[in-house]
């Protein structure tokens, strides 16, 4: 049934996704080219509605509990209605952090928190009345880090693909079957919108889709994985979402080293930098897609394993980390120490 639910959700998308394409250019919902984005010609937006009606149409079919898992979809709709104003209208970044918010309290305030998370030397920490605003931060911050990384040709779906995927194939390992085909069947719907977002992309999927993308991973988190006895169970989902939450987060460390407001764009994410490195369009996207695969593969080993071999796996991500970041320049081109210690190093060997 999962991998039904997955195909037909797939198939939905790709008869809709056309259907979505001539809706947006009826209704002015495109993408005008400026100085900070990439491509060169009008796009049309709202794509993410394919996703979401795709989606919705298997979650009505095949999701048991449905009641149970209702306030998930409420709490989307609401966020899918904020992307598609903010597609049509270009509204204001409070209007829709304020929306993000109260489409983040509608599941949490129905029972899907981070009621505790697992830590290596302690018992578990249990949060108790603290588990409602960090799992509201949480899902806050993940759909906006999602809906920031939404720079290239298939970027965020083909991103948040694999973390569907990643999440699926924990949840099933967890025994929790909903979640497994909620993930599996987010997958299919975004992989249906991908064949037509990939470069050179037919259709953008707008804050429409990059919001509801966010949305969906990170409450899927907090019910599939944050849920979890494993030892470091709170970073197993910050992993597999490296590279959005980096992206995030030397966003506002640059802005604020800059002395730039936190909201204000610039052309220093991951993808800009690595586009700036010599790599085509194309390249570039696939690339980050393997960042993402390697950092999912050390979300998925991090939650089967002991202790110390834990530890060392968050070693070596935290180095691959500092030079990804070095390497892009995504802070700075001039902040590179740990390339800068083994270029000496080297220098002292010969």
């Amino acid at each position: 049934m999962i991998y039904i639910g997955a195909m037909m959700c797939f198939l939905t998308v790709i008869i809709l996704t056309p259907l979505v394409k001539r809706l947006a250019i009826k209704v002015g919902a495109t993408d005008e080219p400026n100085n900070r984005k990439v491509h060169e010609k009008i796009m049309p937006r709202l794509g993410g509605l394919a996703i979401y009606v795709g989606f919705l149409l298997g979650f009505l079919i095949f999701i048991p509990e449905t009641i149970h898992y209702w306030p998930i979809m409420l709490g989307a709709t609401v966020i899918v209605f904020v992307g598609i104003l903010d597609d049509l209208f270009q509204k204001s970044a409070k209007f829709k952090f304020i929306m993000q918010i109260i489409a983040a309290v509608v599941p949490v305030v129905s029972g899907f928190k981070i009621d505790f998370i697992t830590l290596p030397f302690t018992d578990r920490i249990e949060f108790g009345f603290f588990a409602v605003p960090i799992t509201i931060l949480w899902i806050v911050a993940i759909t906006n880090a999602i809906n920031l990384i939404d720079g290239l040709d298939g970027l965020a779906a083909g991103i948040a693909a694999i973390a569907f995927l990643t999440i699926s194939g924990l949840a099933v390992s967890m025994g929790n079957l909903p979640i497994a085909l909620i993930s599996l069947m987010m997958f299919g719907s975004t992989v249906g919108f991908l064949l037509f977002n990939f470069y050179p992309a037919k259709i953008f999927m707008g804050d429409t889709g990059s919001l509801f993308l966010g949305y969906m991973i990170s409450v899927i988190a907090v019910t599939g994985l944050f849920k979890n006895v494993a030892l470091f169970s709170l970073l197993v989902p910050i992993i597999i979402l490296a590279i959005p939450i980096l992206d995030t987060v030397f966003a506002v460390i640059r802005r604020i080293i800059h002395k730039k407001p936190i909201s204000a764009p610039d052309k220093f994410h991951l993808h800009h930098c690595i586009l700036k490195l010599g790599f085509t369009h194309k390249q570039t996207v696939i690339l980050i897609y393997g960042m993402s695969i390697l950092f999912s593969l050390a979300g998925i080993v991090l939650n089967r394993s002991e202790m110390w071999s834990s530890i060392i796996i968050l070693i070596l991500v935290l180095i691959i980390v500092e030079l990804l970041v070095e390497l892009t320049g995504i802070i700075s081109e001039s902040y590179r120490p740990l390339l800068r210690w083994l270029r000496v190093e080297k220098i002292k060997s010969r």
